[in-house]
């Protein structure tokens, strides 16, 4: 079992964006790869639009739940998240921010609208997982970890979607855009 890999990933939105959707197949991606991963979520008022979150460990680690300060990145699916989850990020960590760009050094994309490019416009969340995948795999710093391995989430997708192809060809479209 490789575990080379060690990181902690915090998937923020509200109901029916596809936190969970986005949890799975990061936990899929690294059970493919032997990667040991812990994940919880929590989405109690989650049918009235309420936020949703979702915790992705994976590694040697002994709990599910991530601790404050100890985040890699955040996946914020609505702007609005980032201030409730920021606090879940270790010093250096990333955001990737579905909306406007802000001036405190968080990556954002409007994947709402790409999303609607593409013709699925319920994909925005793999769009942001696409977009945060290739801005870590271009910082070089080796931060990418799980989220560098694109071959493994396509492969994630495949297999969940495989009996739907025009969902799984969309989601795999998003997942460049």
């Amino acid at each position: 079992m490789s575990t080379g890999i060690r990181q902690q990933i915090v998937v923020s939105g509200v109901g029916g964006q596809g936190v969970l959707f986005i949890a799975r197949l990061l936990a899929e991606a690294a059970m493919a790869r032997g990667l040991p991963v812990f994940t919880s979520e929590t989405h109690g008022m989650a049918q009235r639009g309420g936020t949703v979150i979702a915790h992705i460990k994976v590694g040697a680690f002994a709990s599910p739940l991530i601790r404050a300060g100890q985040a890699d990145g955040l996946l914020a699916l609505v702007a609005e998240n980032v201030a409730l989850h920021t606090y879940f990020l270790r010093p250096g960590g990333w955001t990737a921010v579905n909306g406007p760009s802000g001036s405190d050094g968080r990556w954002a994309h409007d994947a709402t609208a790409a999303a609607r490019t593409l013709g699925q416009p319920r994909a925005a969340n793999v769009v942001l997982l696409g977009f945060a995948m290739g801005r870590l795999t271009a910082r070089g710093d080796g931060a990418a970890g799980l989220l560098g391995e694109r071959a493994a989430l396509e492969a994630v997708i495949q297999a969940r979607l495989g009996a739907r192809p025009a969902m799984a060809a969309a989601a795999l479209a998003a997942l460049e855009d």
